[in-house]
């Protein structure tokens, strides 16, 4: 009998297949100590296992033992060449249903997701970029031919290819803050023809790369009318942190505030100066924004915070009632929950400052692997500040 032959799998259709209900078994080859600091997370549990590559060189029979027999096989590694490794050994041991990460988990990391968030009847079109594998998410505004992108990611292709599915081209690039934990696509989009960089002088005099500053109040257009982009100057994660309102009903939030908690404002070495100005930011700044206006944020920490439609996506309201860091009673226990909440930032976050600014120039390679992993950029550990009686925040799936 012929051995069944394993397929490649592309990072998306993983996503797809997570989001549903995974009739098979993930299976990760990559060594313990990479497994441990970053694995693949999704909106629905699954069975996933660990199984070092170099265990299945070093006792072929014995790992392949360990593998669930029977089952639908998908495996995962650094780069694809030892995924495809597994997969042809497993298929030589009876295995029918075997598929390999194509470019391995670096591909992971890269993969974005686009998910509509705007109306029907809206006549504008905004979408939501959820990144999996750094839990993050960037937008995308399209209005008749034209189309502006905010916090891009690297992978600025996928963001064209759906502005070209329009019918438009993207004309502006919008920074919410100079990133720390992931490498920006404005600096790229800066080299497209008719396309400008908007960021805050605060986090980006001396970039390298041309851009337009943006103050506090402005309105950004599309020239044939469209939705408005007001500028809301928000410091504290940065000092150049901006939330940008679109036709007054969405808030691009950056990493101001998330579904669960705000922006980290220690990353920067003067939490108490940039901790202050955070609390301002929730307490005045954002103060006269009606409830009703919906919360983009450029972070998440966990799936909890996805709704029905998996949209990281809340209303003002409902944030100003259940978020911790809207909830503390004055700017000094503002203060303490966030020197409570402190932890090392990733050495790496220093460097990829440095890249957003373009002071350092990196390979594609060297890039793939500083973005590698979970943002740490959320004012609390994972799992501190979630669905906990801290915040009485009532989880959105339950009713599922």
């Amino acid at each position: 009998m012929k051995n069944a032959t394993p397929f490649l799998y592309t990072a998306n259709e993983l996503f797809d297949w997570l989001s549903a209900r995974p009739d098979f078994v993930l299976l990760d080859v990559r060594n313990d100590k990479d497994f441990a600091n970053f694995s693949v997370e999704a909106p629905n549990f699954f069975p996933y296992i660990n199984i070092p590559y170099f265990n299945f060189m070093e006792d072929a029979q014995g790992s392949i033992e360990l593998v669930p027999k029977g089952q639908k096989i998908r495996i995962v590694c650094a780069k694809e060449g030892s995924a495809k490794y597994v997969a042809d050994l497993l298929c030589e041991h009876g295995f029918t249903d075997v598929g390999y990460l194509q470019q391995g988990i670096v591909s992971w990391g890269n993969a974005l997701v686009p998910k509509k968030v705007s109306s029907d009847d809206e006549k504008y079109t905004l979408y939501q970029f959820i990144r999996p594998g750094k839990a993050s998410c960037s937008y995308l505004l399209v209005s008749k031919d034209e189309a502006m992108v905010f916090d891009p990611s690297r992978n600025i292709d996928v963001y064209k290819a759906l502005a070209k599915q329009h019918g438009s081209k993207i004309i502006r690039s919008f920074e919410t803050h100079r990133q720390a934990d992931y490498i920006s696509g404005s600096p790229q989009l800066a080299k497209e023809k008719g396309c400008k960089v908007l960021a805050s002088k605060h986090d980006f005099t001396g970039a390298t790369f041309p851009y337009e500053p943006v103050a506090d109040g402005d309105i950004c257009t599309f020239s044939k009318k469209g939705p408005e982009v007001k500028v809301m100057h928000t410091p504290g994660h940065t000092m150049g942190s901006t939330c940008y309102l679109i036709d007054n009903k969405y808030l691009l939030s950056g990493d101001t505030v998330f579904i669960s908690t705000a922006g980290r404002p220690d990353l920067g070495g003067r939490w108490a100066e940039w901790a202050r100005e955070l609390y301002l930011t929730l307490m005045l700044r954002l103060r006269d924004l009606p409830g009703h206006v919906q919360v983009l944020p450029g972070h998440y920490t966990s799936w909890n915070e996805a709704n029905d439609e998996q949209l990281i996506m809340e209303s003002l309201g409902t944030l100003r009632q259940h978020v911790v860091a809207f909830r503390l009673a004055n700017e000094k226990k503002f203060a303490e929950f966030i020197e409570e909440n402190m932890r090392p930032q990733p050495p790496v976050y220093a460097e990829i400052r440095k890249v957003n600014i373009g002071f350092l120039q990196v390979s594609e390679e060297e890039a793939d692997v500083m973005d590698l992993g979970k943002n740490e950029c959320g004012a609390s550990n994972y799992g501190k500040v979630g669905v906990s009686a801290e915040i009485e925040r009532v989880d959105r799936r339950k009713a599922v």
